[in-house]
């Protein structure tokens, strides 16, 4: 019998038409590769959830309860949602460290207003509006501040009237760690509408002293083997990037194949945010660079994540210059990075933003931080998070056309003269299935040069397992149009 069959076995005796199904042929085109997020970050106690344990999320309410209202997992799930929602979204959170620090800042207030007005303080990128009349002394604008603040359950901070000095109001980050230094406190961000009332001044302390974040080798050791392509990463502290950067190669290794990129982001001025491009070289990681903005890193990072998700989803190789990230608050005109920082920091391995008129954050381009190769030797191999994208896919798509074709055959050498039906395969038939799949990459716009790729095609059995094929194959992946340079040579 030449016809290999699953479960109609060959000595059947009793009468009847036996019919089974055969779904290894069902799949006409290039596997769908269905993207899985998660964001990470800290939560406080009055969380409902558990730290390290993962749970689905499909709303930014679900994060305040579940984290804890004002946490920084809540806000970054804010941003990933003005973003980005219809991918599947997962969170886990982790505890502040016991021993950190939590930073803090104040707010001071001296004068005597003239007349009355609103007061604009903006902390973390949210608007906190206090009604001042004439009569207020300073004591009582500080008074109302604390309570503006803590009507607004979703800012990352607490506030309190100093024991000692009544005009000041001291400002605490919610969590301990790293990131409390960088939520932002500044006045009146929209000029054209915010207005210190006339007479009363306003002397701000930014937020400091924070210290001490979470081991985040316990969170990534939680994630197990749970399959994520996107992963919101919000610490930029040393040995937490390395331990995602070590987790993410071991996923993109061949033998997990469980390929994902950390999207990150960073505040600072351009030769800080540089220096930190330059002390890491991951393809898996991408650290943007948010600059001066309001709008916390965790946040920042969320916002581009979700936008990665989406599209990348879509298609891996499209670039994402010009995609807007709703929600994010540009850092100031006079703050903003110019052409030629940006494209300092894109050497230093640290993706960039622009601005549109509106104030309009958008994505430039994103880089991951892999700069130089093994030798280290500058190298552009893995430059752009499009190429990691594509990989990923093209390998995903392989895989899914290897293992459903033939999930249970047998492997012959070419020019073996088996029965027709029979479940054999042989190198020249998988060549010619990776053949077509290669087509069917061109047909997606992911890759070019066919005719060289079948060219360099190598399919042959293991010399020393005879169960087993080797393969290799070398596609052209297609580029993205970043740069259009042109010269008008004129008449007159």
């Amino acid at each position: 019998m030449a016809i290999s069959f699953d479960s109609i076995p060959l000595n059947v005796r009793v009468p009847g038409a036996y019919v089974e199904f055969d779904a290894s042929r069902a799949q006409q085109g290039l596997a769908l590769k269905p993207y899985r997020a998660l964001i990470l970050g800290q939560k406080l106690a009055a969380g409902t959830r558990p730290e390290l344990e993962a749970v689905r999320i499909t709303r930014a309410e679900q994060a305040a309860a579940q984290f804890g209202a004002g946490s920084m997992l809540a806000g970054m799930a804010a941003a990933w949602f003005a973003n980005n929602r219809f991918t599947e979204t997962w969170a886990m959170a982790i505890d502040d460290l016991d021993a950190g620090v939590a930073a803090s800042g104040t707010v001071t207030f001296g004068g005597a207003p003239t007349a009355a007005g609103t007061l604009s303080l903006y902390v973390a990128g949210r608007a906190v509006r206090v009604g001042v009349a004439a009569a207020d002394s300073a004591a009582d604008v500080a008074a109302a501040l604390v309570a503006a603040i803590a009507a607004d359950g979703s800012l990352p901070v607490t506030a309190a009237v100093n024991g000692v000095t009544p005009e000041q109001v001291d400002i605490t980050a919610r969590h301990k760690g790293l990131a409390g230094n960088d939520l932002d406190l500044r006045l009146n961000y929209h000029a054209d509408a915010d207005a210190t009332p006339a007479g009363l001044t306003v002397a701000i302390v930014a937020m400091a002293d924070g210290a001490g974040n979470p081991d985040a080798a316990e969170i990534v050791a939680a994630l197990g083997d749970d399959w994520f392509d996107v992963i919101v990463w919000p610490w930029t502290d040393a040995a937490n990037l390395t331990a995602i950067e070590t987790e993410l190669a071991d996923r993109w290794a061949g033998l997990r194949q469980i390929e994902g990129v950390a999207i990150a982001a960073a505040a600072g001025g351009q030769g800080a945010l540089g220096a930190l491009g330059d002390s890491r070289n991951s393809p898996h990681l991408v650290i943007l660079g948010a600059g001066l903005s309001p709008t916390p890193p965790p946040e920042w990072a969320a916002a581009v994540a979700a936008q990665v998700a989406f599209h990348g989803a879509n298609d891996p190789a499209r670039p994402f210059q010009t995609l807007a990230l709703d929600g994010v608050l540009a850092p100031a005109e006079r703050d903003r990075f110019t052409f030629a920082e940006r494209n300092l920091l894109l050497y230093d391995g640290i993706a960039t933003h622009d601005v549109a008129a509106g104030g309009i954050v958008r994505i430039e381009r994103l880089v991951t931080t892999y700069r130089l190769s093994a030798a280290g030797a500058p190298d552009i191999a893995y430059l752009d998070l499009t190429t990691m994208l594509t990989l990923g896919y093209l390998r995903y798509t392989l895989r899914a056309r290897i293992l459903g074709k033939w999930p249970r055959h047998k492997l012959a050498a070419d020019g073996t003269r088996f029965g027709a039906g029979q479940a054999i395969v042989t190198p020249r038939v998988v060549a010619a299935e990776i053949v077509a799949l290669a087509r069917a990459w061109e047909d997606r716009g992911l890759v070019e040069g066919i005719d060289a790729f079948k060219e360099s095609l190598i399919v042959e059995r293991n010399a020393d397992d005879p169960n087993r094929l080797d393969v290799l194959l070398r596609p052209d992946l297609v580029n993205q149009f970043r740069v259009a340079a042109a010269s008008i040579q004129f008449l007159l």
